[in-house]
């Protein structure tokens, strides 16, 4: 990993500080935010609040990398909250808000939703404020993938409330990243909301986004759409042929196009496919084959693959639960 050095003069001696490349353009962004709120200079402190928008936007892959997940949740949350800072001075800065969507999708996730899924056995009421607050992380993701996709097309957030097919034929090929973000997040804080039928509600919204994202570039982040529609097309209401093979399709294609080396495929069809055909052999296959993975040969998803493996580990720890009848040479 190539690394930045600066150096500071501190009481005559000098002093060198290396880091990742982003940031240290975040750090010498903040600084120059700094000199300009005291020396003035309207039209440069935009230029430069946009450099710090940048670099911020490219943060997300030294997060991506990281080995340590307990060090990212302690640290995501001050650049999320950075994001809105600076969000709050450029609120049409397109690449902030994908990472603002993106990055709050995946904290909650990541973080919130699955603390929540496993404290539900000990304490029922603690997971039931921590679905919430994954909820409301979820639609912070959902509105600043919105403002991304409506700064781009003026009108979508309106007319896709309104008429969801047609809405999204204005989002183009460069707008896959915040179709799939937005949905992801919407999609996971409506699964989280079923008591509330308003937000149930846009579930076609959510659908025309995630169905334009696949058409538009099917491929996205080595299958991540398809890894996506897995779960989704279980609960996929009015779509024809079996649920069960439309989400091995999708299995097979994000499996195909992250070359088996991520967790994700192997997990979320052992969790939404497995679990409901009550196909107790099938679900160890694919919960050790996603244990198996070695997170260090994708540094890009080593953080990623470690979280799914810890769900991994935790659906295998309720095996009793989700299955009703285990063949005895099975448990």
């Amino acid at each position: 990993m190539t690394m930045n050095a600066a150096q500071w003069n501190v009481g005559g001696m000098m002093v060198e500080w290396r880091c990742h490349p982003v940031f240290g353009r975040i750090v010498a962004a903040i600084l120059s935010i700094g000199v300009l709120i005291s020396g003035g200079g309207c039209s440069v402190r935009k230029y430069a609040l946009n450099s710090l928008g940048n670099a911020l936007a490219e943060s997300g892959s030294t997060f991506a990398s990281d080995n340590d997940p307990e060090l990212v949740k302690d640290a995501a949350p001050f650049s999320l909250k950075l994001m809105e800072s600076v969000l709050a001075e450029v609120p049409r800065h397109t690449g902030l808000l994908l990472a603002a969507s993106s990055g709050f999708t995946q904290y909650s996730y990541g973080f919130v939703h699955q603390e929540a899924d496993e404290m539900e056995e000990k304490d029922f009421a603690a997971a039931s404020v921590l679905r919430k607050r994954a909820a409301k992380l979820y639609l912070r993701a959902k509105d600043y993938g919105l403002r991304g996709l409506s700064s781009r097309h003026p009108g979508f957030t309106a007319d896709l409330l309104e008429n969801p097919l047609r809405a999204v034929q204005a989002a183009k090929r460069k707008d896959v990243p915040l179709l799939y973000w937005t949905s992801a997040a919407w999609a996971s804080a409506i699964s989280l909301s079923k008591d509330q039928p308003s937000l149930v509600a846009d579930l076609p919204a959510v659908e025309a986004l995630i169905d334009r994202a696949l058409l538009l570039d099917e491929s996205f982040d080595r299958g991540a759409i398809h890894s996506f529609l897995i779960s989704y097309e279980m609960s996929r209401q009015g779509a024809s042929g079996d649920p069960a093979d439309r989400a091995r399709a999708h299995f097979e294609r994000a499996r195909e196009l992250s070359d088996g080396k991520q967790a994700a495929p192997f997990v979320s069809f052992a969790e939404a496919v497995c679990v409901q055909k009550q196909d107790v052999k099938e679900f160890d296959e694919l919960l050790q084959r996603a244990l198996e993975i070695d997170s260090d040969a994708e540094p890009d998803f080593r953080l990623v693959n470690l979280i799914m493996q810890q769900r991994a580990r935790w659906l295998m720890s309720r095996r009793g639960e989700l299955f009703l009848i285990l063949d005895e040479g099975l448990k």
